[in-house]
């Protein structure tokens, strides 16, 4: 898997700029009609361009993701908890919960007891939804 996610980095630090090859790809119609579109709309300057983008932003992501899910492999111990990282978007997004670990552990707590698979989206917005309706949490005071 290491030697394959070089070989993507390596290839990706090439994909602007370096070769081009002629290829036929096959899309949803409507798909294709929403470029011409969103590129008469000014997104890019052609449907080629944008589908290049969009096809390189989605590879660089799998990268990312990939060298981050190895790393936690090798170091199990520096993944982040649900809470840990739910509190982060919640930073991120400049939430009123930001500084509520305590609040956002209850709620992660409580939202893998019905959903295994919960993310940190999940999580916020069930405590969101707990604040909202007053149960037993006040934000306002830390």
């Amino acid at each position: 898997m290491a030697r394959r996610l070089e070989r993507l980095i390596l290839l990706l630090d090439d994909a602007e700029g370096g070769d081009t090859v002629v290829t036929s790809l096959r899309q949803p119609a409507a798909l294709r009609t929403a470029l011409k579109l969103a590129v008469e709309m000014g997104m890019d300057s052609t449907v080629n361009d944008a589908t290049n983008r969009a096809a390189l932003a989605r590879v660089e992501a799998f990268v990312q993701s990939s060298a981050l899910e190895s790393h936690f492999r090798a170091h199990p111990h520096a993944r982040p908890s649900l809470a840990e990282a739910a509190l982060a978007l919640a930073q991120l997004e400049g939430s009123p919960l930001a500084d509520r670990l305590e609040i956002i552990q209850r709620a992660a707590d409580e939202v893998v007891a019905h959903r295994p698979d919960a993310d940190a989206d999940d999580v916020l917005l069930w405590t969101q939804g707990l604040v909202d309706h007053g149960w037993g949490i006040d934000v306002a005071s830390p």
